[in-house]
């Protein structure tokens, strides 16, 4: 297990040391957050609860509320996808 956290602490991905690569991290997170909002909205977490009155007002900034919370996910680490994407990316940028 102590060998998976010092892979993971010497990653490029966790600290991405050219400019592209932090270009390419930026992008890859955001894709993640897009990915994870719509997963959120797939499994009805943005459906009204009536519990704040609902409403259009609350139906319109569901949205903004799925996006945080999946920043917040990616933030935090995530499921993954955006370091398997910077990993696919930054592997193709450097042999070309």
């Amino acid at each position: 297990m102590a060998e998976i956290a010092s892979v993971l602490a010497t990653s490029t991905f966790q600290n991405p040391t050219r400019q592209s690569d932090v270009s390419l991290k930026a992008a890859a997170m955001e894709l993640e957050t897009s990915f994870l909002t719509e997963m959120l909205k797939a499994a009805g977490a943005g459906d009204a609860r009536k519990s704040f009155g609902g409403g259009i007002g609350e139906d319109q900034f569901t949205s903004f509320l799925l996006g945080a919370q999946a920043e917040k996910m990616v933030e935090a680490g995530g499921i993954g996808l955006a370091e398997t994407l910077f990993h696919a990316l930054a592997e193709r940028t450097q042999n070309e």
